[in-house]
């Protein structure tokens, strides 16, 4: 019976087109007499049954999808939980201290700080705690005001007046005071003030004058840069032949700022040097002739003789010059500056003042006694070393500088 089977079996196999190796497995009874020889074929071989697939992964690589062959996605930024701060770009606008000066009037805050704690600084301590305004008061800030260079005169006057403005009830206190003060100084100062303007006259004559050290030569070279840049054609005169090495310094001031110079040995007669230059400004057509002069001592009653000869020499040549004679004091010198712009007002007919070195003097208040007293204008003050630092001088600029 079981013979029957198989061959049906068979038979039917090949009805279904199945290779006699994919015939059904044999029962256990029949597998020993087949022996092991025959399984092995048959785990090899596959079935028509079964269609080729393509053989899978290697577990290994499955089990490890690092070492998968994947395209990398682009990496995005790193992400980093500390960074380096960056550096400010510099701004077009960040850069004041280096760029940016400051301006004149905050020089000229500076340049009269030690007058200010003089002045100013005294009157805050005597007002202090003071509720209000009586003689007394104004007798101690004529003391102050004394010392302070003020001078004498200009000090008795500014005083008086505001005697008259207590009795009017106007200082009721400190401030009121400081105010009234403040405004009498100004009015001193504006009474005689007028700017130096040198056109009109062609050329127009400077005369510079002052005693040794206080700066004249100085001024004048800072002078010629001046008129040089508003385009002035500028001569200079080097006419103290007295004093060794100034037609040098002179001539370097000229080379420096792109003037014309004047100048003969040292030792020559002052007054040929000016005849000369007098005579070289108008064949050339120069706008502005300044002359240095000599430093000479104003109580050297020869050397003052010398300048008068200077003055009859140089009027002979130009009609009506020196059309300006600028007394150049140095205001550390207080009330020595004093004297010597009266002297020199009497000796050389004086028309304006320079103050020089307002920037180490806490003697500034003689700007105020010099212009006052001597009913001189004061043109310049020089606040410092640079060309730039000789400025035109400004009364309400100065007063509200001086109080501040």
């Amino acid at each position: 019976m079981a013979e029957e089977n198989k061959s049906f079996f068979k038979g039917l196999f090949k009805k279904l087109g199945i290779g006699a190796a994919e015939e059904p497995a044999e029962t256990p009874e029949e597998q020993p007499s087949q022996g092991v020889e025959q399984q092995e074929p048959q785990q090899e071989a596959p079935t028509s049954l079964q269609p080729p697939v393509a053989e899978p992964p290697a577990p290994a690589q499955s089990a490890q999808p690092v070492l998968t062959p994947v395209p990398e996605p682009p990496a995005p930024a790193p992400r980093q939980l500390w960074t380096e701060p960056a550096a400010p770009a510099p701004a077009p606008v960040s850069e004041p201290a280096e760029q940016a000066k400051p301006s004149f009037f905050d020089r000229l805050k500076r340049s009269l700080s030690k007058t200010h704690e003089t002045i100013i600084g005294r009157v805050d301590t005597l007002l202090l705690g003071k509720k209000e305004i009586d003689t007394d008061t104004l007798e101690e800030l004529e003391e102050i005001l004394i010392t302070a260079d003020l001078g004498v005169k200009t000090t008795v006057d500014l005083i008086r007046t505001l005697e008259q403005r207590l009795k009017r009830d106007e200082l009721q206190d400190g401030a009121a005071l400081k105010r009234a003060l403040k405004e009498e100084i100004q009015l001193r100062l504006l009474e005689h003030h007028a700017p130096l303007v040198v056109t009109g006259k062609k050329p127009f004559v400077i005369m510079v004058i002052g005693v040794n050290g206080v700066g004249k030569t100085t001024t004048i070279g800072k002078l010629a840069a001046r008129y040089a840049g508003e385009g002035q054609k500028v001569l200079l005169a080097a006419a103290d032949t007295f004093r060794a090495a100034a037609a040098e310094q002179l001539e370097t001031w000229a080379k420096r700022v792109g003037a014309d110079i004047v100048r003969h040995k040292e030792g020559a007669d002052p007054s040929a040097v000016v005849f000369d230059a007098c005579k070289a400004a108008i064949a050339r057509g120069t706008d502005v002739l300044i002359i240095d002069t000599a430093g000479r001592m104003h109580t050297k009653v020869n050397l003052m003789e010398e300048m008068k000869k200077i003055r009859r020499v140089l009027t002979r040549e130009i009609p009506d010059g020196p059309h300006e004679t600028l007394l150049v004091l140095d205001a550390a010198t207080g009330q020595n500056a004093l004297s010597q712009a009266k002297l020199f007002k009497e000796a050389a007919d004086v028309t304006g003042v320079v103050l020089t070195k307002l920037d180490g003097s806490a003697k500034g208040g003689i700007v105020v006694a010099v212009s006052h007293e001597y009913a001189l204008p004061v043109r310049f003050i020089g606040v410092g070393e640079s060309v730039e630092d000789l400025r035109a001088f400004d009364p309400v600029q100065f007063v509200d500088a001086l109080f501040q």
